[in-house]
């Protein structure tokens, strides 16, 4: 296998990027129908993206006795809010008082944001196709509507536009919610900062939250924004065992 560049934030090099490489082609090129595809993913899914669902499918269990929503602020592709979806529709199938909101731009960093460059640059600063929202709503709503109880839809929200506005919005909008589960992969300082303040007053005893980049110099802003808003709270923080860059804290 001929040695491609590796980006720069990658944690492959070597040979083992030559193989990632080499596993993506061999997706592309499946000699597998494409039905039967659908149902033998796990002939393609890399442990580093297998710890991910086995991290979120943790959480949950660690949430499912809390109320409230679950939020993931910078949902990029919108991966987890699927997986979140499914986890509920496993560990609480007839509980469809669990709304599932998702922040985002979907149009990546701005360049003033706070992220290093390097932070960026591979992933195109997390910007997303066009119209990529109205297509991540439908996903969304077809895998509810394959769940129990999926004809009664509706439980999810996408919120596009700038965190420092819509996330204090939407909870002025809401002032009923309660907070399960949030999870933070926004990075700079005065989003995370908007965010953590806005779900704040909603949160409860027991209710998780996932920072991607609590422990991470490319993006120090939310680890400063975290101390600030939390620093008259109870909580415990730990690593997150099977991932480590993942940092959990569990509001007491």
């Amino acid at each position: 296998m001929e040695s491609k560049p590796v980006p720069e934030d990658s944690s492959a090099f070597g040979e083992t990027f030559d193989f990632r490489n080499r596993l993506g082609e061999m997706f592309a090129n499946s000699p597998l129908p494409k039905e039967e595809l659908m149902f033998n993913l796990g002939l393609y899914v890399r442990s580093s993206l297998l710890v991910k669902f086995l991290v979120l499918n943790d959480l949950y269990l660690r949430f499912k006795s809390v109320p409230g929503a679950l939020i993931e602020f910078g949902t990029w592709w919108g991966q987890n809010l699927i997986l979140l979806e499914n986890l509920r529709a496993i560990h609480e199938p007839f509980n469809k008082q669990r709304t599932i909101i998702g922040f985002d731009t979907f149009s990546g960093y701005p360049e003033a944001s706070g992220m290093s460059p390097e932070a960026t640059k591979t992933y195109g600063g997390y910007k997303t196709a066009k119209s990529y929202a109205a297509y991540l709503s439908e996903l969304i709503e077809v895998h509810e509507g394959n769940n129990a109880f999926g004809h009664n839809r509706g439980g999810h929200k996408l919120i596009a536009g700038d965190v420092e506005k819509t996330a204090p919005q939407y909870f002025a909008d809401h002032p009923e919610t309660f907070v399960a589960f949030a999870f933070f992969d926004i990075g700079p300082y005065k989003p995370s900062v908007a965010a953590l303040r806005a779900i704040k007053p909603h949160l409860l005893p027991g209710t998780v939250l996932l920072f991607d980049e609590l422990t991470w110099a490319g993006a120090p802003g939310e680890a400063v924004a975290f101390k600030e808003e939390f620093a008259n709270l109870n909580y415990k923080i730990e690593k997150c065992e099977l991932y480590p860059s993942k940092t959990i804290v569990t509001v007491r």
